[in-house]
């Protein structure tokens, strides 16, 4: 076995590993990663893609890469072939990875949010020192609508919202012009949060505005549905109390990107109202499945899913990495 430097190597090397890739996140995510993929081979071949590539007897067997962002490495993919020593050659790349991000010296931290596929990546994970932070990916299966569903728009919230906290509060479809106040939603709502130490976008109003845009204008996290996206915002104010944002991630199949809950308005059955809005909103428009990740300590939001008919059909395991921390 043998680690390359993935800018050695071009899309037409690795398509055969890519394509098992994405038959692996459509198979078990129900996920069309294609996009996604073809966005990685563009970055292969113009040799802007940082990462290693394991080689078995010259057949690539997996691959890692990351991208910087200022002080901050991100492990943006890891994918083992079923066919090869997964375990292994998972930490034979991990290490080459690490090793050159740790060696840069501005990096402060490295997160790894890395979907497992027939490999768990939290013991390699783990003889690197980071410090895990399992997750569920969940899954609901979409039934027909019940009824004519919400319409949001100037209406107050319907009679079904009972809680008092939502009184007053206005749903509404999600407006590009909700960036910025999405974004100090988001802050405030993981500050002191165990999200919070996973993702630091999300600790400022700035990273948390980055973050909303690469998943509402790019396509790493399928397509944008605005129509199944939803504020929830006291009236005459242009702060929010709550948001859920939605994308189409396969035929049919649609993904929670972000759901949040401003302090103060926490477990009233706001993050609640906000899943049925947009759950009523896709069986509108026959999707079949929505699926959502979670971090499992996050006991609250796991009930919630649940009791929603959410079902866990995989654990990843999120990771962080700070330099001289050994637990």
């Amino acid at each position: 076995m043998s680690i390359v430097d993935l800018r050695q190597m071009n899309s037409q090397q690795i398509t055969l590993l890519l394509e098992e890739e994405a038959q692996r996140w459509r198979e078990e995510l129900h996920w069309d990663y294609r996009s996604s993929l073809e966005l990685i081979k563009k970055f292969v071949d113009a040799k802007s893609l940082a990462g290693s590539v394991a080689l078995e007897n010259g057949q690539v067997a997996g691959y890692a890469f990351y991208v910087l962002e200022e002080y901050k490495g991100l492990l943006g993919g890891l994918y083992i072939s079923s066919r090869w020593p997964q375990l292994r050659l998972a930490q034979e790349l991990l290490n080459d990875v690490l090793e050159t991000l740790r060696a840069l010296p501005r990096t402060e931290r490295i997160e790894a949010q890395l979907i497992p596929f027939g490999c768990d990546f939290g013991r390699a994970l783990a003889e690197q020192g980071f410090r895990l932070y399992p997750r569920q990916f969940m899954l609901l299966e979409l039934g027909p609508a019940l009824g004519p569903a919400a319409h949001p728009g100037n209406s107050s919230t319907p009679a079904r919202a009972a809680p008092a906290a939502l009184a007053g509060l206005r749903l509404e479809r999600w407006d590009d012009r909700c960036f910025a106040a999405c974004a100090r939603l988001i802050q405030l709502a993981y500050a002191n949060h165990m999200d919070g130490e996973i993702n630091d976008q999300y600790r400022s109003e700035s990273g948390a505005l980055k973050f909303l845009k690469n998943i509402i204008l790019l396509p790493g996290c399928g397509q944008f549905q605005p129509q199944a996206s939803f504020v929830l915002r006291p009236p005459h104010s242009h702060e929010l109390a709550g948001v859920v944002l939605t994308s189409l991630v396969a035929p049919g199949v649609a993904h929670t990107t972000q759901i949040c809950v401003m302090p103060g308005y926490q477990r009233h059955g706001i993050g609640r109202r906000l899943m049925e809005a947009a759950i009523d909103a896709l069986r509108e428009r026959g999707i079949s499945k929505l699926s959502l990740t979670v971090t499992a300590a996050n006991d609250p939001a796991v009930r919630l899913y649940r009791k929603i008919g959410f079902t866990p059909i995989k654990t990843l395991t999120a990771g962080v990495w700070l330099p001289g921390r050994c637990d």
